[in-house]
Formats: structure tokens, C-alpha cells, sequence
């Protein structure tokens, strides 16, 4: 094999499983999600890369190594023989409390090579994140409205099993009358809620717009009469099982 002395290293956090973020590597469907139509994985040693750019550019490509979900090495060379050579794609993926850690090391033969893919993939591994964190979205609408609908709901067995079905245990929720650490310190704040403001409900306006594992919803609080009470924005960071772990809220005018 063609010796390849000169690599460019990134590193990204992504809010999902490494079983999850490993699909992408052994699922031609997903592969071609991340990369554009077309493209293709035989996720086998001596399996075909085929990358089709959404230019026109194609890469070619041999699956070297593969090791499910921890790591895949495979050749990457454009169809157009330049260069020549080709060069070498490496990933290994880590689990941690956010996640999974996606190492990339590209070598290629000269540094030259290697400085003209950076930007390159400081794009392509953006559009991965996303692709990925997209794989939990059409949950996520429904964990928000969950999350929302506790804050209304009378009943302090449903407003827990509301809350369970969309947050972590270790949920955190900030806003500016609110600050709360734990599943159970947002219940206790809930229950006071419900003492003060009976009647009170919050409700999704609009659709959820996703982005990297953070999501962004409207709402409308009303009173027990159905009048607006007010309206704002939440921020909601999901875990990597596609819960809710943090959520900020903003109160207009």
C-alpha cells in the first residue's frame, strides 16, 4: 500500500449511540443520506465506497477494516485519478456521557493534499452530526409536547409518567422564574404550579426545528379560562437516547 506520511485529524461530538452513529457506516441508505445520491457502502472488507458529491465529484473507494460500532478504515480516491494515489479514511468512534466521539484521520501523501481537504470536512462532518441527530427527530416532537403537557396536567401520577416518557432523570429546566436540577425537583416545581396557577397549560406552537441534537419550540401558556397567559421559545438539548436533558426557556415581552 502506497505509504501516506501526511494526515489531517478532527474530532466531533454527537448526540446519539455509537450504534446508532455506526449505521451510517453499514447502511448504503443512511451513507448516501450524509454524503448525496448515489453514494453506496459495502460495509465488508474488500466492500465497494462509492461517494457521489452532490457536484458531480465522485470517490472511489475499498473498505479495508471494519469493527462494528467502534471503527472502519477505508481507501478514498476521487475518479479522476487525482491524485493518483489516493489517500486513507480512518474513524473510530467513542462512547461517552454525551454520546459517541467521532475521530476522523484522512491520510494522504503530501501536506499539500491534506491542507486542501480541512474545510472540506469541517463541512462534511457538520453534515454527518446532523444526519445522525436526525435519526431521533420523529421523537422528538412528541417528547416536547409531553414535556409541555406536564406543566397542565392535575394529576401527579400522569404528570410523572408525562415527564419519565421525555426527560432524563437528571433533567435540568432554566427559564426566568424557574431553576430546577433533577426529574423530581421539575415534579415538586410542577406541583407548586399547580397550587398557584391551577388551571394553567402549555402548548407547542408550530413545528420543532432540529439541529445537532438541540431542538427549538414555541409555546402558549393559557389559564384555566383559555385566554393567553403568555409566549415563548424553549431550547431543548437532547441526550443521546433521544431524551430531553436540558431545556431553557424564554418568556416574550
Amino acid at each position: 500500500m502506497t505509504d501516506f506520511p501526511e494526515a489531517l485529524e478532527r474530532r466531533i461530538s454527537i448526540r446519539a449511540r455509537p450504534q446508532t452513529v455506526f449505521r451510517f457506516f453499514t447502511d448504503s441508505g443512511r451513507f448516501a443520506r450524509w454524503w448525496g445520491e448515489g453514494s453506496r457502502i459495502d460495509a465488508r472488507p474488500g466492500g465497494e465506497v462509492l461517494i457521489q458529491y452532490p457536484n458531480g465529484v465522485q470517490v472511489q473507494g475499498e473498505v479495508l477494516e471494519i469493527e462494528s460500532p467502534r471503527r472502519i478504515v477505508f481507501t478514498y480516491r476521487y475518479a479522476t485519478g487525482i491524485p493518483a494515489d489516493g489517500s486513507l479514511v480512518t474513524i473510530t468512534l467513542e462512547e461517552d456521557s454525551q454520546g459517541t466521539v467521532l475521530n476522523l484521520r484522512h491520510a494522504f501523501s503530501s501536506a499539500k493534499i491534506r491542507d486542501a481537504h480541512v474545510q472540506g470536512w469541517r463541512y462534511q462532518l457538520a453534515l454527518f452530526s446532523k444526519a445522525v441527530a436526525d435519526e431521533v427527530r420523529p421523537e422528538a416532537a412528541g417528547r416536547v409536547d409531553a414535556s409541555l403537557a406536564a406543566w397542565g396536567e392535575p394529576d401527579a401520577g400522569r404528570r410523572r409518567a408525562l415527564l419519565e416518557s421525555s426527560v432524563t432523570s437528571d433533567v435540568v429546566f432554566r427559564d426566568a422564574f424557574t431553576a430546577t436540577q433533577g426529574l423530581d425537583d421539575l415534579l415538586a416545581n410542577l406541583e407548586a404550579v399547580q397550587t398557584h396557577m391551577p388551571g394553567t397549560s402549555l402548548a407547542r406552537e408550530g413545528e420543532v426545528q432540529m439541529s445537532h441534537g438541540t431542538g427549538l419550540a414555541r409555546w402558549v401558556a393559557r389559564r384555566a379560562d383559555g385566554q393567553p397567559l403568555g409566549r415563548g421559545v424553549n431550547v431543548y438539548e437532547f441526550s443521546a437516547d433521544g431524551r430531553i436533558a436540558r431545556i431553557v426557556g424564554f418568556w416574550e415581552g
